[in-house]
């Protein structure tokens, strides 16, 4: 019989659009403002008494809160709008310091029975609210003074190689190094040395009762290059760092000279974020002193696990965290957290060459984390903040080498997995060339205003409302049916598009309103058929069969060569352009599933096995 689906055709075309709404369903529960709290360490939890104190400091401050949330060592308080996030977020900063981190967030508020199984809204993009926003600031002293740091050891291996005769290497606090002999003769040896080996450098003579100095401050071309490197190297490490959070369509690039912004669309838990991205964690390896060392070469550290204990340490670095080639957390014999280091080339040499003259002596992993705490203090009679950077060295594990190590081995003493797994990541995406700063967190609305969005929304809604009108005017119940197969297709596209976590820019907005469009261009091919055919006088449910059967070669036609073009910009576009391709692609799979077979369904269920004499066309 003419223009009937078979019953299990119908059954799933039902299903697909039973599926589609229960999966397009969390986008009609909006976000709640929140602030994420947790600990920068295993010691400082969120437990139920410090979200007691929390609650009572909002109720004495005159913030509002919805509700707040405890769970596996963070905490989450829920506001109303934005206006009270960003004040509370303020007064708990203040209230709890720098032991524990304190995050702008944006908190689902969908059905636990839509949660349980999988479904989720979609992640709008930082042009749509739903993001966090970081603007980092590279430590481009420091930059310059770890590569001093690293210049000292190479100056005394190129005159020990030489044989020339040092009384002491220094790394002075003007940024200079200081070279002291015992002879004028040696130093003027090592003047020559150094030249030949270190362009770079730009050497001075001093001679003094105390010595004869050699004085080396660096070129500014080589100092440019070294501020260059440090925030190129910061870029790819971060890179790194927000692809193991895995955040779709994250933004990562340079502003200015020391400055980088990292904008995070739709992230869920930006106080993981900020401890992933903002943490400065390294590693040093170096040999514990010996009883007979003098104390300008060496340096004492406290344990990090162990308050009141220390052990007295080499200055010279055997290796550090960038010779890590893979870092994976596992667990040793007894339960304990550890990361499985495996280094690289010139890091394992270093670390062979080294112990292989050190057996049953006593290594330290130093753990190295640079940090800045906020201060206030008075400047021409006003109050101003100013961030004071400071360096955290901690020994986590003093262990005696038993054979010469190579380029794999273990590290443990580490608090918890959470630690062990967050080390293995900062190893994994590479060591920061120079300590970075947060001078700036938010959340970000609209990128081009609030008004603008909200009259984006408008138009798109007021060109929907206009392309159903014109259906239901000019094909009446062909164009009613029309325009309920559309609305599904919506429907369809935003289940989808949630179902793919795919993040939902101003410009994806832009590809659904083309997809409008092009689900009833195919409607539109589809009706004028069947009004051809009838004009050349085929009955009516003919007319309706040819209708669809003839149309089907010209809109797969259209619809193929738009997916390539989609396909194209996906492949060589980035950001809002991938953004774009991404939901036309779904928009014209989803077109032609309800152009095509929910459209002949309703039609079907409309005329299907009927009698009919004309068609309302």
């Amino acid at each position: 019989m003419l223009n009937r689906y078979p019953l299990w055709k119908n059954l799933l075309i039902l299903c697909v659009l039973v599926v589609a709404a229960i999966y397009a369903a969390p986008n009609f529960y909006p976000e709640d403002y929140a602030v994420q709290v947790s600990g920068t360490r295993e010691a400082y939890k969120v437990d139920s008494a410090l979200i007691e104190r929390l609650e009572q400091d909002l109720t004495q401050a005159g913030i509002d809160f919805k509700s707040t949330e405890q769970a596996e060592g963070s905490g989450l308080l829920r506001f109303a709008d934005s206006d009270a996030q960003l004040r509370a977020k303020d007064l708990i900063a203040r209230e709890l310091g720098n032991d524990y981190v304190v995050a702008l967030n944006l908190a689902p508020t969908t059905p636990d029975w839509l949660s349980a199984i999988g479904a989720g809204p979609m992640k709008l993009g930082l042009d749509l609210r739903g993001g966090v926003h970081f603007l980092l600031e590279v430590d481009m002293a420091q930059a310059v003074g770890q590569r001093l740091d690293v210049y000292v050891s190479d100056i005394k291996t190129q005159l020990r190689d030489e044989r020339l005769r040092y009384r002491e290497v220094r790394h002075l606090d003007d940024g200079r190094l200081s070279v002291r002999f015992a002879s004028a003769e040696v130093r003027d040896q090592a003047q020559e040395l150094l030249r030949r080996n270190f362009p770079e450098f730009l050497i001075d003579t001093e001679d003094s009762e105390g010595g004869n100095f050699l004085y080396i401050n660096l070129t500014e071309q080589t100092i440019s290059e070294i501020e260059d490197y440090a925030v190129k190297q910061n870029l790819t490490t971060l890179r790194n760092r927000v692809n193991e959070l895995g955040v779709a369509e994250p933004l990562v690039q340079r502003q200015g000279r020391n400055r980088i912004v990292v904008q995070l669309p739709g992230i869920q838990d930006a106080a993981a974020a900020k401890r992933i991205i903002g943490k400065t964690a390294n590693l040093e390896f170096r040999l514990e002193a010996t009883p007979d060392a003098s104390r300008a070469t060496t340096e004492v550290y406290p344990f990090r696990n162990e308050p009141g204990r220390s052990a007295e340490l080499e200055r010279d670095i055997i290796i550090t965290g960038s010779n890590v080639a893979n870092a994976q957390a596992s667990f040793d014999e007894n339960g304990q957290p550890q990361v499985n280091i495996t280094l690289d080339g010139k890091g394992g040499q270093m670390m062979s060459r080294v112990t292989r003259n050190a057996i049953q002596r006593r290594m330290a992993v130093l753990f190295v984390e640079h940090k800045s705490r906020t201060v206030q203090e008075r400047v021409d009679g006003e109050t101003v903040e100013k961030r004071i950077p400071y360096t955290e060295k901690g020994i986590i594990s003093l262990a005696t080498i038993q054979s010469t190590l190579g380029n794999s081995f273990r590290i443990t003493g580490l608090e918890s997995s959470q630690e062990s797994s967050e080390l293995a990541l900062l190893l994994r995406a590479g060591a920061l060339a120079a300590p970075i700063y947060f001078v700036e967190e938010r959340t970000v609305g609209p990128s081009m205003g609030a008004e603008n969005i909200k009259m984006g929304v408008t138009s798109v809604q007021i060109g929907f409302a206009l392309v159903l009108g014109f259906m239901l005017l000019y094909y009446r119940v062909f164009g009613l049916l029309a325009n309920i197969a559309l609305t599904l297709n919506l429907v369809l596209l935003v289940a989808v598009m949630s179902i793919l976590s795919a993040t939902l820019t101003l410009p994806g907005i832009a590809g659904i309103v083309l997809t409008v469009g092009m689900a009833v261009d195919a409607n539109v091919l589809i009706f004028e058929r069947i009004k051809e055919e009838l004009k050349n006088g085929m009955p009516p449910q003919s007319a309706i069969n040819a209708g669809f059967a003839r149309a089907h070669t010209t809109i797969l036609d259209a619809n193929i060569t738009t997916l390539l073009a989609a396909v194209i910009l996906f492949a060589m576009g980035t950001g809002p352009v991938k953004g774009f391709a991404v939901t036309l692609s779904v928009g014209i799979l989803t077109s032609m599933f309800t152009a095509i077979l929910v459209t002949r369904a309703l039609v079907n269920l409309c005329y299907g096995g009927r009698t009919l004499k004309k068609l309302s066309v």
